[in-house]
């Protein structure tokens, strides 16, 4: 089996969903979908745990997948986030992803009832038989409580409809495990505090949540990297190591869209039960010292 063409290269943005009083504020997703695109982002993953999507209606949902496909026109590829601890819902929202033509799904590992590794097999393959769509799979041990394991990842990739994985295991030795396996399969890092060794190692890119704030600067680190200038990139990357660090102080994307709407790119709102950060120095120091770095 050759290597999967990748849904991207690079970086996606895992974009979060901007709210009003009345609910998703859509002229503001146009902006912030146009921002991205203009800034140079290889792609962008719409209703991700960063767009808050376990607290969407589903109404909500395909509407914000419908609408960001038709308002980037094709110009990136869009990912929806239609994972769910159902297969069933899960089935359901990937086939509507499908219908408005999204080029891509993103599929989290059921979480709080969990399952085993032979019903994470049976799980991805039922929504992978059902749908004729690119699926990337989510891990996140640290959200979902449960891990999927190297063996079941080797069942997994006999799929053909299976295009990549989004892995946010830390463990050492399981992402040098599964970079060892992934030959043929596009592998992301989920994970902004550690992708530049992830990136190095053979990963294809990143779905990140700082590139909500700073897409340019996210993508020409990530091309340093795959330029071989490793020097260039780890000099970049310094400049934004804190504020990439503050953005995980809190529940993810509590602080993200703090910071957001600091700059101005969203109002500071969030779905219960996430509550906005009121006032935070530390990030409000570093937005200051990068004010000329955040292009609008």
């Amino acid at each position: 089996m050759g290597m999967k063409k990748p849904i991207f290269t690079g970086v996606c943005t895992a974009l979060i969903t901007p709210l009003n009083n009345l609910g998703v504020d859509y002229e503001k997703l146009k902006y912030l979908l146009l921002r991205q695109i203009k800034l140079g982002i290889n792609g962008v993953l719409v209703c991700g745990t960063t767009g808050e999507a376990p607290t969407l209606t589903d109404y909500q949902h395909k509407k914000i997948i419908e609408f960001s496909v038709n308002m980037v026109k094709g110009k990136i590829p869009v990912i929806a986030g239609t994972g769910s601890n159902s297969t069933k819902h899960a089935v359901l929202m990937s086939k509507f992803a499908k219908s408005v033509g999204a080029n891509a799904s993103l599929l989290v590992t059921p979480y709080y009832n969990k399952t085993t590794q032979d019903g994470l097999i049976k799980h991805y393959f039922e929504i992978f038989d059902s749908v004729n769509l690119p699926f990337i799979i989510y891990n996140v041990p640290s959200r979902t409580g449960v891990n999927i394991e190297i063996d079941t990842y080797q069942k997994l990739m006999t799929h053909p409809h299976l295009y990549g994985i989004k892995e946010c295991n830390d463990s050492l030795k399981h992402l040098n495990d599964l970079l060892l396996l992934c030959d043929d399969m596009p592998i992301y890092s989920g994970d902004d505090q550690s992708f530049l060794p992830f990136i190095m190692s053979g990963g294809k890119g990143i779905i990140s949540v700082i590139s909500n704030l700073l897409p340019d600067k996210m993508c020409k680190i990530v091309d340093f990297i795959n330029s071989g200038d490793i020097k260039g990139a780890k000099q970049m990357l310094i400049r934004y190591q804190n504020l990439i660090n503050l953005m995980f102080k809190a529940v993810n994307p509590i602080p993200i869209k703090y910071a957001m709407s600091k700059a101005k790119l969203c109002d500071n709102r969030l779905i219960a039960p996430l509550f906005k950060l009121n006032s935070d120095k530390n990030i409000d120091y570093e937005l200051q010292k990068l004010k000329g770095d955040i292009i609008l």
